[in-house]
């Protein structure tokens, strides 16, 4: 980062502890404080506090237009790219503030990586695909190592190894959105961040993705949106679910509702409008 170097504590990648052990305290990656982001003066979403842990699988669920992308795109400074975006409040990052005018938004998006709704592939080859950040980054020694790897921890390496220099397109779609989050994995980042990207594929494509997910979160914090609430309750560790509300100037902005322990929050709501959504009453 040319000015203020985000990085992460050093962390140790242990197998749990056994059950007599004490809980290890959780490592907040993300603080939200009364976060609100505007567009062109309108708020599309306000008053969101909450915290995001390493290593696990945050999920953000709601109806259709309520902010969750928005949120979302917040993490890793996405929405600077929109020229009427305002983030107001305050986000932090291992408790560096996100949004300080000393902080690189480029190093921001190498840390944290993001994964779209649809695959976008580069019109490259495989290798390329991969290859294209380390080398944006400088890198020129060691890169077949680093594709491999990541390829490999994206469950792709065996499909793809034989045809690394045909192009990305010739994947399917599944395949294609696993060489995306090795894509996102080979410039090591700490954070991924995943906007519906199961919602384009099939029912054993998806598996694949989730399965993977589940991997992936020994070793990186993975924020998901999805609409797909039987996907949030197989694999997010957190939950947040964020609803519309409509003001007296009949005007709509989200906001988070409730964002608790993904079993609590599927069984023991604390919110009558959290309960009416996950029952299918709303939304």
């Amino acid at each position: 980062m040319s000015n203020v170097v985000i990085t992460p504590p050093e962390t140790t990648r242990t197998e749990s502890a056994p059950s007599e052990q004490p809980e290890v305290a959780r490592e907040i990656v993300f603080e939200a404080k009364e976060v609100r982001v505007r567009y062109g003066g309108v708020a599309a979403i306000e008053g969101v506090s909450m915290e995001i842990a390493a290593r696990e699988i945050t999920a953000l669920i709601g109806p259709s237009g309520c902010g969750k992308t928005t949120l979302l795109r917040c993490l890793n400074r996405m929405n600077d790219l929109i020229p009427s975006a305002k983030v107001e409040g305050e986000l932090t990052y291992h408790g560096i503030d996100l949004y300080g005018p000393k902080v690189d938004p480029v190093e921001v998006r190498r840390r944290i990586g993001m994964v779209f709704q649809k695959p976008n592939p580069f019109p490259k080859s495989i290798f390329d695909n991969i290859a294209f950040g380390p080398r944006l980054m400088g890198k020129r020694k060691g890169v077949d190592h680093i594709v491999e790897h990541a390829l490999t921890r994206a469950a792709l390496w065996d499909e793809v190894k034989d045809k690394l220099k045909e192009s990305a397109f010739a994947l399917s779609g599944g395949q294609q959105q696993r060489m995306c989050i090795a894509r996102a994995i080979a410039v090591e980042p700490d954070v991924i961040l995943m906007d519906e990207p199961c919602s384009a594929l099939d029912p054993i494509a998806t598996a694949k993705i989730e399965d993977l997910m589940e991997e992936l979160k020994q070793d990186y914090t993975i924020v998901i949106v999805t609409h797909n609430m039987q996907q949030a309750a197989r694999t997010s560790d957190m939950t947040a679910f964020i609803t519309t509300n409509v003001r007296d100037d009949g005007t709509r902005v989200g906001s988070l509702v409730e964002f608790t322990e993904t079993s609590k929050l599927f069984t023991q709501p604390s919110d009558p409008r959290t309960e009416g959504y996950i029952t299918g009453r709303f939304g």
